[in-house]
């Protein structure tokens, strides 16, 4: 064992004794005498200085912009089965992750006995989903029905937000062949849907749960991180893209897409989304046996607006 090691070598706190996730841009993460250090420069999220990691609390370790990793560091996060994930600016952008190993599982093997039951599982993470969504337990069960309701619903909550930003809507529109050739506030809708994506996808891997198996979203290799991710977009993505599509207005030196990045960014911070979208994947994976009157679960939800109650948070300058 090396020295500084303090004993901890073989030692092994459970994932829900950990504190969850860290993050850090700007430095370099590397070992010093046994013990995980990140020397910082400043200018982003983390101030500067030097600091002692405590490894064996964390589950994940969020690496910024302007950061390197040493090989040492790589090989005791993994001996203490503490995920790495590289993510970009503001956390808007996720880009790569060694496998989390976390030494629980209920949470995926829940995912997966509901996932497989076509006729009351799957239904049910849907309800939940758009309760949490909605403010409400829909009595509906079929799918095509909840989506068809989500669909009216989304239309009238961009209608708002549209207003309320100030700019002309003139409906979703997508061309995936030509994502530019949209309008603008299609544009940002695009950017901040996949910043919003990005922290889905570290919800996602924080809880140890599988990307592939949606229960609204089915043919994406990412079908739950679509799925969280929309837990908040009438919430974070459509009035951030629409705050961003205004300001493109009166910033010609900005792109719509750092605009609407940065603003994402914010919210994500301000609010502590991903800390959200985490219990969220814990609300809707609950066991079954709570599922007979889920609308406990929601009364934070309802009544509750955010984004779209004409204060969205941001400033102008």
């Amino acid at each position: 064992m090396l020295h500084g090691r303090l004993g901890l070598e073989t030692a092994r706190v459970p994932h829900a004794d950990r504190h969850g996730l860290i993050f850090l841009d700007r430095g370099r993460l590397s070992v010093e005498d046994g013990c995980l250090t990140f020397d910082c420069a400043g200018g982003g999220m983390t101030p500067a200085g030097r600091y002692g990691l405590p490894y064996q609390a964390v589950s994940l370790v969020l690496i910024g912009p302007g950061s390197s990793v040493s090989h040492d560091a790589l090989r005791l996060l993994a001996r203490h089965g503490v995920g790495l994930a590289a993510f970009g600016e503001d956390g808007v952008r996720f880009y790569t992750a060694m496998p989390l190993l976390p030494d629980f599982s209920h949470l995926a093997r829940a995912q997966a006995r509901f996932w497989a039951d076509d006729r009351r599982g799957r239904p049910l993470v849907a309800r939940r989903m758009y309760a949490l969504r909605l403010g409400e337990v829909l009595p509906h069960k079929d799918i095509a029905v909840l989506r068809g309701i989500e669909g009216a619903r989304m239309k009238e909550v961009y209608r708002i937000a549209a207003d309320r930003a100030g700019i002309r809507w003139h409906g979703r529109r997508y061309d995936r062949a030509n994502p530019s050739a949209a309008d603008l506030p299609n544009q940002a809708l695009n950017h901040a849907a996949s910043a919003v994506e990005a922290a889905a996808a570290i919800a996602v891997a924080a809880t140890a749960t599988i990307p592939q198996l949606g229960f609204i979203h089915e043919d994406s290799g990412q079908s739950f991180v679509l799925d969280i991710a929309d837990l908040v977009r009438d919430t974070v993505t459509i009035p951030c893209a629409f705050k961003a599509a205004s300001l493109a207005h009166k910033r010609p030196d900005q792109t719509v897409e750092r605009l609407t990045r940065r603003l994402v960014g914010e919210r994500l911070r301000r609010d502590q989304v991903i800390p959200r979208l985490i219990d969220h994947i814990k609300t809707i994976l609950a066991d079954p046996a709570a599922a007979e009157d889920d609308r406990p679960l929601y009364k934070q939800r309802a009544g509750k607006k955010e984004g779209v109650d004409g204060d969205d948070g941001h400033r102008d300058a």
